[in-house]
């Protein structure tokens, strides 16, 4: 008891021999979390958008899969329009259109095309899509997401990059893949995990990042579980604690290399 006590409250930091960090300390470290977190949302919301279509289901033949995913996913959300189209013997595509400024998906306004390309069938299949035709709250959306089911090995992965929105001078890039949870729906569903390395550059240096097991809610911004491990420009190690309770405050837990860990704000 006396170990948990410790590392929930900064104010017994030195009874548990662990010093606090400087405000220095914090308010730099809050700056680098504050853009992992945005890094990791762009990731988030291209699975989001994959997860429109319903996944493949293996040994369906693929064009009456394809054919149905139109259907399914303007019944999802009634606002795009969806079409197919063969591109050659093994390849078809569902094309998504989004009209501009009147399509809300999961909370975003998303308007542009993209096409999701179909290939393989039955004991394969690989789906990929570019999603770089799309804008979501106004915001080019720089990703491409995918996934390979069927046969032995089954997948989902989001690859994004590119500047970040509203964070002047600040460049991202996520490989992340969905996390594979007992009892939760790989993709589609209310609830979406994902883990995987990210890079944030700009003023503040490159900061390597790894995410595991970003558990995220739909419409939410901030997970609501999962840890992000941050290896700064600086040399120092930044372990964020994502919780249920601090996700509602809109808050993390923050710990600096080896100093007692502190709770901070991260904003939209």
């Amino acid at each position: 008891m006396r170990i948990r006590a410790c590392l929930a409250l900064v104010i017994l930091a030195t009874a548990c021999g662990r010093e606090p960090p400087t405000k220095e300390e914090i308010e730099d470290a809050k700056s680098r979390v504050d853009l992992a977190v945005h890094a990791a949302h762009q990731a988030r919301v291209a699975l989001e958008l994959l997860g429109i279509l319903p996944v493949y289901t293996c040994g369906e033949a693929r064009r009456t899969f394809v054919g149905r995913v139109t259907e399914g996913a303007q019944v999802k959300v009634a606002c795009i329009t969806a079409t197919t189209e063969a591109l050659d013997d093994t390849t078809d595509a569902v094309v998504l259109s989004f009209p501009e400024g009147q399509c809300s998906v999961n909370g975003h306004t998303v308007s542009g095309q993209s096409a999701f390309r179909y290939q393989g069938g039955e004991d394969r299949m690989d789906v990929f899509a570019d999603l770089r035709g799309l804008k979501v709250d106004g915001q080019a959306l720089q990703a491409k997401v995918g996934y390979g089911t069927c046969g032995d090995e089954k997948r989902f992965w989001a690859e994004a990059a590119g500047d970040l929105p509203d964070r002047a001078g600040s460049s991202y890039r996520v490989d992340g893949r969905v996390g594979l949870r007992e009892g939760l729906p790989l993709i589609g569903g209310t609830t979406l995990v994902f883990d995987g390395p990210a890079e944030v550059s700009g003023p503040l240096g490159t900061d390597r990042i790894t995410f595991t097991g970003l558990q995220y809610e739909v419409g939410e911004f901030l997970p609501a579980k999962g840890e992000a491990l941050i290896e700064t420009a600086r040399g120092h190690r930044v372990s964020v604690h994502f919780s249920e309770v601090l996700w509602r405050l809109g808050k993390v837990e923050v710990e600096i290399d080896d100093k007692a860990p502190v709770t901070v704000p991260i904003v939209r």
